[in-house]
């Protein structure tokens, strides 16, 4: 309770020294900025020695977010998936690691039903391949999905460096790989959730790092690299993908003879992911051509169409559950008349989202990357994100994850306004140094004091402070009681069937969720069709414990089935 009591003035009340909030937060500061000013003069030059060495850097950089946050596994656990994405993308990484692209119908397809899943011609999910192939790594490495999140996090952070490296200098580019851990690594939702971000945030940093360097000169294998980042966010943001190409070919316009050498090599290297996606098309809708998404959209009306186009009608039943999802995405869209107005009120809401990428403090120092638009290159990078954003604003929804190819050129404007902020002179004296330190060193103390207070053992410093916290998320307790439901099934014995029952009111929490192999399952979840309905699949699966699960309940409530 020690640590509970001295930190009590954040709630604020009193505490054995009487400090406040205010006054333990500048103690914080005073004593991080007085230990990096003793530390300068040793570690700047270590630093830069370290910076220049890229296979460790880039090792540190994969193992330090990893390391992270499984130090935080005491207070916060592996994360339980909650919503139809997560288990959407599951299933999508269930599927490929028994080296499969989709499952047959089951028999009693009706009972299992759920968002973001086709049940027929193949039961399967609707998403691209590639956050399922990182799950499925995860899986087959180490017994877990969540693995496989974290090794995609740890590529983003160490492929991070690995672009800054085509772009500015070595020391730059550590700075920006540890700001990338401290931005996306152990506190951020790419971490703590499966529906990815990472996985599309590693194809940006292979096409903008192959980029860079092929603006340089380089050869054959920086065009092959090239070639692999689309084809990776191919595989998971196809609409981003072609996006991207339109950028990658403006990046070329002064020294258009040097794309016709870098084509034809990105092109074979792309063709895997492009063959990957046609096999997947075919598994999964019995077409070639027919994206699964495309698919679930003319079956159940979701995920909605582009603004400017009118709402998809479902052509099948929909459940209660996927009504709701239909109607809330239907409100949102809107008629399908999108006007200029109504294109630049979304735009100017979404701004806000960006505020993802950047700590606050580098906002003071964003203005200083205009200075770098006099080089092409730098302009070109500007260009992209306005080009990226126009054309996203095109979907009625709008999430972080969506420009994460991005996610890479962001840290770039970030390290580039330090730069060109610390070469700043007024007569002859150096002050933009120091200034470009201060950022850094806010930066760090931001990351650090959400870091320390995630990993206290007091839940009510987390409860206290959670209302403060800006876009980080992790998972704390079990709020939605599924860790409760989970661990009830887990603790009992033999196969088990669970019918989901929904009260009348319920909204948008999916709870119907099955593995690939739904017969070889150990826990089965399905609607509650009614009696007579359920006895149909109660004589499918007659060696199995029944229980009725009503997750609207308060907690949700797991209790065998009534016969």
């Amino acid at each position: 309770m020690f640590l509970f009591d001295f930190f009590r003035s954040f709630l604020p009340l009193h505490n054995p020294i009487g400090f406040g909030a205010a006054d333990f937060v500048e103690m914080a500061l005073a004593a991080l900025l007085v230990a990096l000013v003793l530390a300068h003069a040793r570690l700047e030059g270590v630093a830069r020695k370290f910076a220049e060495r890229t296979g460790w850097c880039m090792l540190l950089l994969a193992v330090l977010p990893v390391a992270l946050r499984l130090a935080l596994l005491a207070q916060s656990p592996v994360p339980t998936p909650g919503g139809s994405d997560d288990f959407s993308y599951l299933l999508l990484g269930d599927t490929l690691r028994h080296f499969r692209l989709a499952n047959p119908t089951h028999p009693l397809h009706q009972f299992f039903e759920a968002n973001f899943v086709l049940q027929e011609p193949s039961y399967s999910s609707i998403f691209p391949a590639g956050q399922g192939i990182a799950l499925a790594l995860g899986w087959i490495l180490f017994g877990h999905p969540w693995a496989g999140v974290m090794l995609s996090m740890a590529a983003l952070c160490s492929l991070c460096y690995w672009m800054l490296r085509g772009w500015t200098t070595p020391g730059w580019a550590l700075a920006g790989g540890l700001l990338a851990v401290c931005e996306f690594g152990p506190l951020n939702y790419w971490m703590n959730s499966y529906w990815g971000g990472a996985v599309s945030g590693i194809a940006g940093c292979l096409v903008f790092g192959a980029l860079g360097r092929l603006g340089s000169g380089a050869g054959r294998r920086e065009a092959a690299l090239l070639g692999l980042g689309f084809a990776l966010q191919w595989l998971t943001r196809p609409f981003e993908c072609v996006v991207l190409a339109v950028c990658a070919v403006a990046f070329f316009l002064p020294r258009w003879r040097v794309l016709v050498k870098v084509a034809p090599v990105a092109a074979l290297a792309f063709l895997p992911g492009a063959a990957l996606t046609l096999l997947q098309n075919h598994a999964v809708t019995g077409s070639w051509t027919t994206l699964p998404y495309e698919l679930s959209r003319y079956q159940y009306g979701v995920p909605t169409t582009f603004t400017f186009q009118p709402n998809p009608v479902p052509h099948r039943q929909l459940t209660s559950e996927q009504q709701l999802g239909y109607e809330a995405q239907a409100a949102v869209h809107g008629d399908g008349h999108d006007s200029v107005g109504r294109f630049l009120g979304r735009l100017g809401i979404r701004a806000g989202f960006y505020r993802f990428f950047f700590y606050v403090p580098l906002y003071l120092v964003l203005p200083a990357f205009l200075l770098s638009l006099r080089e092409f290159r730098f302009a070109w990078v500007l260009g992209t994100v306005v080009l990226v954003a126009l054309a996203d604003n095109f979907y009625p929804y709008f999430y972080p994850h969506y420009i994460a190819a991005l996610t890479c050129v962001f840290v770039l404007i970030s390290v580039t306004a330090l730069e060109r902020l610390g070469s700043l002179h007024v007569r002859g004296i150096e002050i933009g140094q120091d200034a470009a330190r201060l950022v850094i060193f806010l930066c760090a103390a931001h990351f650090l004091l959400w870091y320390g207070l995630h990993s206290t053992s007091q839940p009510q410093i987390a409860r206290a402070t959670a209302e403060y916290e800006v876009w980080d998320y992790i998972n704390s307790g079990d709020p939605g009681g599924r860790v409760a439901i989970n661990r009830r099934l887990d603790e009992a014995s033999g196969k088990q069937l669970v019918f989901v029952r929904y009260f009348p009111q319920h909204m948008f929490h999916e709870w119907i969720y099955n593995a690939a192999d739904i017969d070889g399952a150990r826990v089965v979840r399905a609607i509650d069709l009614g009696p007579d309905e359920n006895e149909k699949l109660l004589r499918y699966f007659p060696d199995r414990t029944v229980w009725l699960l009503e997750p609207d309940a308060i907690p949700p409530r797991l209790r065998p089935y009534p016969r």
